[in-house]
């Protein structure tokens, strides 16, 4: 069934999503995860090949998550507000769970356990599912107590951001848990935080990231080594430029990057250097466009919002969005020491794919235009 077919007086299930959904943000991310694909079949034979696998075996794992991603991302932007609080709610309890499970039965890979594995079968990260459904989860909880002072939302909506902060810090996740934190601390102000808080969250903010770089070895040695890359091992973050260099403004060409070859995460943390050196600057100036068209889209749509729960939680969920990508590209580039944190669409990983498809599936669902029986905008 294509647009053509589907009428403004069908009144499927799919004909009024088609008529009701944003085009321009489905269009934007549609066109990441078609880049993503392009990156993935660039970067990941290589990285296969280093650990001793067939070289399609990362590309092939990838492509098998991408049509379970869409469902989830149709499925999901279907629903209606009321829904998808039902849905974050009952998603964020099992995440929670499950990474709760990961500090006692998890994976331990680089003295970190994210890592979820129940016999052969492999959960990835589940505090990739946390992000996406904790920001709704807190939109949902500072709405009601905008809306019933006597409902005690905002105390709510800290607790919960103290249990999953302490459980990534426990695997610890210190890029995963600036993430949250900053989302949850957007959401609060948008609903109306008081001066005395902003000023207390930003204290608290400063202090935490300082107090991470004594408590944990790993974020004060990439601070270091971001500061000055002679005190320790830079490597990656130096072949990354190199990849940068060597691509210009058109890049080397298709399969034509050698960088990959020696960049232990090519299809991962760093794919957005492999984005320069084979297709150049104007790829990575088009992913940038694309991540800045969709938050700013999202963002643009939630100020015409006139519930409180879908404007905090458009705006958590873009601000969430638009951080991680930053982040990751900021990495990439030297701008700010490593995080280890994916590419949305674009970096290799099922778990991170699958959650993203969560994510923007609410934020489209959020989003949509919807009407009364009356036919005015709700």
């Amino acid at each position: 069934m294509t647009a053509r077919t589907i009428t403004r007086t069908d009144i499927s299930t799919v004909g009024r999503w088609w008529w009701t959904v944003d085009k321009w943000m489905l269009t934007a991310t549609v066109l990441l995860v078609a880049i993503g694909i392009i990156l993935n079949l660039a970067a990941s034979p290589a990285a296969a090949t280093r650990v001793g696998l067939d070289a399609f075996h990362f590309v092939r794992k990838q492509l098998a998550f991408l049509p379970l991603m869409l469902m989830i991302m149709f499925g999901v932007s279907l629903l209606a507000p009321v829904q998808i609080r039902r849905f974050a709610a009952v998603g964020f309890v099992i995440s929670a769970i499950l990474m709760l499970m990961t500090l006692a039965v998890g994976s331990e890979i680089n003295a970190a356990r994210r890592w979820l594995s129940i016999g052969p079968v492999s959960l990835g990260q589940p505090s990739e599912f946390v992000k996406p459904f904790f920001a709704v989860v807190s939109a949902w909880m500072f709405a009601e107590h905008k809306l019933r002072e006597e409902f005690p939302g905002n105390f709510i909506a800290l607790g919960l951001l103290l249990c999953v902060v302490g459980c990534l810090l426990s695997q610890p996740d210190v890029g995963m848990t600036l993430v949250v934190s900053t989302v949850w601390c957007a959401q609060f102000f948008i609903a109306g935080l008081p001066i005395f808080y902003v000023i207390l969250f930003v204290v608290i903010g400063l202090v935490g990231i300082v107090g991470a770089y004594f408590v944990f070895p790993h974020v004060a040695s990439r601070v270091d080594r971001f500061l000055d890359p002679t005190v320790g091992d830079s490597y990656q973050v130096t072949q990354a430029m190199r990849a940068f260099q060597q691509g210009g403004l058109f890049g080397r060409g298709p399969g034509e990057g050698r960088i990959k070859e020696a960049l232990p995460d090519a299809n991962t943390d760093f794919i957005f250097a492999v984005a320069g050196e084979e297709f150049g600057v104007l790829l990575c100036l088009l992913i940038v466009a694309l991540f800045a068209f969709l938050v700013i889209r999202a963002l643009t749509k939630m100020t015409r919002e006139e519930n409180l729960f879908v404007l905090l939680a458009v705006g958590g969920l873009a601000v969430q969005f638009g951080l991680q990508a930053m982040i990751n590209m900021a990495s990439s580039l030297h701008m700010m020491p490593t995080k280890g944190m994916t590419l949305p669409f674009i970096s290799y990983g099922g778990s991170s794919l699958l959650a993203l498809g969560v994510g923007i599936g609410m934020l489209l669902a959020l989003t949509r235009r919807r009407r009364d029986p009356e036919g005015r905008a709700q």
